[in-house]
Protein backbone atom coordinates (compact mmCIF):
# COMPACT_ATOMS: atom_id res chain seq x y z
CA UNK A 1 0.00 0.00 0.00
CA UNK A 2 1.49 3.23 -1.36
CA UNK A 3 1.84 5.69 -4.05
CA UNK A 4 2.21 4.30 -7.36
CA UNK A 5 3.45 5.43 -10.33
CA UNK A 6 0.59 6.94 -13.16
CA UNK A 7 0.35 5.02 -15.81
CA UNK A 8 0.69 7.17 -18.83
CA UNK A 9 -1.11 7.17 -22.49
CA UNK A 10 -0.37 5.25 -24.59
CA UNK A 11 0.23 2.55 -22.74
CA UNK A 12 -2.67 -0.65 -23.92
CA UNK A 13 -4.21 -0.51 -19.99
CA UNK A 14 -5.51 2.40 -20.49
CA UNK A 15 -7.67 1.13 -23.78
CA UNK A 16 -8.79 -2.10 -22.06
CA UNK A 17 -11.78 -2.72 -20.27
CA UNK A 18 -11.67 -3.46 -16.85
CA UNK A 19 -12.97 -6.48 -14.86
CA UNK A 20 -15.17 -6.54 -11.94
CA UNK A 21 -13.14 -5.97 -8.25
CA UNK A 22 -13.97 -8.96 -5.35
CA UNK A 23 -15.00 -6.23 -2.28
CA UNK A 24 -13.31 -9.28 0.10
CA UNK A 25 -10.55 -9.83 -1.85
CA UNK A 26 -7.36 -8.44 -0.15
CA UNK A 27 -5.52 -7.37 -3.42
CA UNK A 28 -8.86 -5.14 -3.37
CA UNK A 29 -8.24 -3.66 -0.38
CA UNK A 30 -4.42 -3.01 -1.15
CA UNK A 31 -5.90 -1.45 -5.08
CA UNK A 32 -8.22 0.97 -3.15
CA UNK A 33 -5.29 1.94 -0.37
CA UNK A 34 -2.81 2.40 -3.48
CA UNK A 35 -5.47 4.70 -5.36
CA UNK A 36 -6.02 7.18 -2.23
CA UNK A 37 -2.39 6.71 -1.57
CA UNK A 38 -1.28 7.99 -5.18
CA UNK A 39 -4.36 10.32 -5.63
CA UNK A 40 -3.05 12.33 -2.64
CA UNK A 41 0.30 12.30 -3.95
CA UNK A 42 -0.65 13.91 -7.24
CA UNK A 43 -2.00 16.93 -8.90
CA UNK A 44 -5.61 15.46 -10.03
CA UNK A 45 -8.68 14.94 -7.89
CA UNK A 46 -9.45 11.59 -9.53
CA UNK A 47 -8.12 8.34 -10.36
CA UNK A 48 -9.07 4.81 -11.80
CA UNK A 49 -7.46 1.67 -11.03
CA UNK A 50 -6.11 1.49 -14.68
CA UNK A 51 -4.13 4.37 -14.26
CA UNK A 52 -2.14 2.48 -11.68
CA UNK A 53 -1.77 -0.56 -13.95
CA UNK A 54 -4.60 -2.38 -12.48
CA UNK A 55 -7.36 -3.52 -14.73
CA UNK A 56 -10.51 -3.55 -12.18
CA UNK A 57 -13.45 -1.58 -12.06
CA UNK A 58 -11.86 0.19 -8.74
CA UNK A 59 -11.72 4.49 -8.78
CA UNK A 60 -11.51 7.48 -6.45
CA UNK A 61 -12.64 10.54 -6.59
CA UNK A 62 -11.65 13.94 -3.71
CA UNK A 63 -12.97 17.31 -5.09
CA UNK A 64 -13.32 18.82 -2.16
CA UNK A 65 -10.94 21.37 -1.03
CA UNK A 66 -9.83 19.95 1.68
CA UNK A 67 -8.07 16.75 0.49
CA UNK A 68 -9.53 13.45 2.21
CA UNK A 69 -12.92 16.00 3.16
CA UNK A 70 -14.85 14.27 0.11
CA UNK A 71 -13.10 11.22 -0.80
CA UNK A 72 -15.50 8.66 -3.22
CA UNK A 73 -14.14 5.13 -3.33
CA UNK A 74 -16.74 3.16 -5.86
CA UNK A 75 -15.98 -0.52 -7.00
CA UNK A 76 -17.61 -1.59 -9.85
CA UNK A 77 -19.87 1.20 -10.61
CA UNK A 78 -21.91 2.02 -13.10
CA UNK A 79 -23.92 5.11 -14.65
CA UNK A 80 -28.09 4.54 -13.80
CA UNK A 81 -28.89 8.13 -14.95
CA UNK A 82 -27.87 11.46 -16.06
CA UNK A 83 -28.92 14.80 -17.53
CA UNK A 84 -28.07 18.25 -18.28
CA UNK A 85 -24.88 18.26 -21.02
CA UNK A 86 -22.57 21.06 -21.07
CA UNK A 87 -19.28 20.97 -22.12
CA UNK A 88 -16.35 21.93 -19.76
CA UNK A 89 -12.21 21.72 -19.91
CA UNK A 90 -10.56 18.46 -18.94
CA UNK A 91 -7.29 16.77 -18.24
CA UNK A 92 -5.98 13.56 -16.95
CA UNK A 93 -3.39 12.29 -15.43
CA UNK A 94 -2.71 9.38 -17.82
CA UNK A 95 -2.08 12.35 -20.61
CA UNK A 96 -0.29 15.04 -19.15
CA UNK A 97 0.36 16.68 -22.26
CA UNK A 98 -2.95 17.98 -23.44
CA UNK A 99 -5.81 19.24 -21.47
CA UNK A 100 -9.64 19.61 -24.11
CA UNK A 101 -13.16 20.68 -23.91
CA UNK A 102 -15.61 17.64 -23.15
CA UNK A 103 -19.16 17.36 -23.54
CA UNK A 104 -20.72 15.09 -20.51
CA UNK A 105 -23.96 15.51 -18.48
CA UNK A 106 -23.93 17.70 -15.48
CA UNK A 107 -25.94 15.59 -13.12
CA UNK A 108 -25.20 11.28 -13.09
CA UNK A 109 -26.66 8.67 -10.44
CA UNK A 110 -23.69 6.08 -10.04
CA UNK A 111 -24.37 2.75 -8.43
CA UNK A 112 -21.75 0.52 -7.38
CA UNK A 113 -20.08 -0.79 -3.79
CA UNK A 114 -18.43 0.83 -0.94
CA UNK A 115 -14.57 -1.10 -0.55
CA UNK A 116 -16.61 -2.79 2.63
CA UNK A 117 -18.51 -4.12 -0.45
CA UNK A 118 -22.15 -2.85 0.83
CA UNK A 119 -23.76 -1.72 -2.19
CA UNK A 120 -24.34 2.66 -3.03
CA UNK A 121 -25.94 4.75 -4.93
CA UNK A 122 -24.45 8.25 -5.49
CA UNK A 123 -26.03 11.39 -6.77
CA UNK A 124 -24.06 14.01 -7.57
CA UNK A 125 -23.62 17.26 -10.05
CA UNK A 126 -21.60 19.86 -10.90
CA UNK A 127 -17.98 18.99 -11.19
CA UNK A 128 -17.95 15.92 -9.01
CA UNK A 129 -20.53 14.35 -11.47
CA UNK A 130 -17.47 15.49 -14.20
CA UNK A 131 -14.80 13.78 -12.23
CA UNK A 132 -16.64 10.24 -11.70
CA UNK A 133 -17.78 10.18 -15.15
CA UNK A 134 -13.99 10.39 -16.46
CA UNK A 135 -12.98 8.00 -13.94
CA UNK A 136 -15.75 5.44 -15.35
CA UNK A 137 -14.83 5.90 -18.51
CA UNK A 138 -11.10 4.87 -17.64
CA UNK A 139 -13.02 1.48 -16.26
CA UNK A 140 -14.19 0.89 -20.26
CA UNK A 141 -11.08 1.82 -21.84
CA UNK A 142 -12.09 5.32 -22.54
CA UNK A 143 -9.68 8.44 -22.26
CA UNK A 144 -10.92 11.97 -22.07
CA UNK A 145 -9.27 12.56 -25.74
CA UNK A 146 -12.20 9.87 -27.10
CA UNK A 147 -14.61 12.21 -25.81
CA UNK A 148 -14.11 15.56 -27.99
CA UNK A 149 -15.72 16.38 -30.99
CA UNK A 150 -12.53 17.80 -32.93
CA UNK A 151 -9.23 17.17 -31.84
CA UNK A 152 -7.89 20.55 -34.01
CA UNK A 153 -10.46 22.62 -32.34
CA UNK A 154 -11.14 21.33 -28.90
CA UNK A 155 -7.43 19.78 -27.93
CA UNK A 156 -5.13 22.39 -25.98
CA UNK A 157 -1.19 21.45 -25.12
CA UNK A 158 -0.99 22.12 -21.14
CA UNK A 159 1.36 24.65 -20.63
CA UNK A 160 5.09 23.67 -18.75
CA UNK A 161 4.45 20.43 -20.76
CA UNK A 162 6.57 19.12 -24.20
CA UNK A 163 4.17 17.15 -26.01
CA UNK A 164 4.75 13.47 -26.60
CA UNK A 165 2.58 13.09 -29.30
CA UNK A 166 0.68 15.38 -31.68
CA UNK A 167 -3.10 15.72 -30.54
CA UNK A 168 -4.09 15.04 -34.22
CA UNK A 169 -2.18 11.56 -34.08
CA UNK A 170 -4.54 10.53 -31.34
CA UNK A 171 -6.36 8.37 -33.71
CA UNK A 172 -3.43 6.74 -35.40
CA UNK A 173 -2.06 5.49 -32.27
CA UNK A 174 -5.17 4.04 -30.89
CA UNK A 175 -5.89 2.44 -34.15
CA UNK A 176 -9.23 4.03 -34.50
CA UNK A 177 -11.58 7.08 -35.29
CA UNK A 178 -12.25 9.33 -32.41
CA UNK A 179 -15.83 9.43 -30.86
CA UNK A 180 -17.64 12.58 -30.90
CA UNK A 181 -19.94 11.62 -28.01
Amino acid sequence: MAVQEIVLFPDPILKTVCQPCDPEAAETRELVQDLIDTVAASPGVGLAAPQIGVPLRAFVVDVRPKPGAGLLVMLNPEIVSSSGPKTGREGCLSVPDFTANVRRPQEVVVRGLNPEGQSIVIHSSGFEAVCIQHELDHLDGILFLDRVASLKRDVFRRKGFEPRFEAREYPKIVGKEVDSK
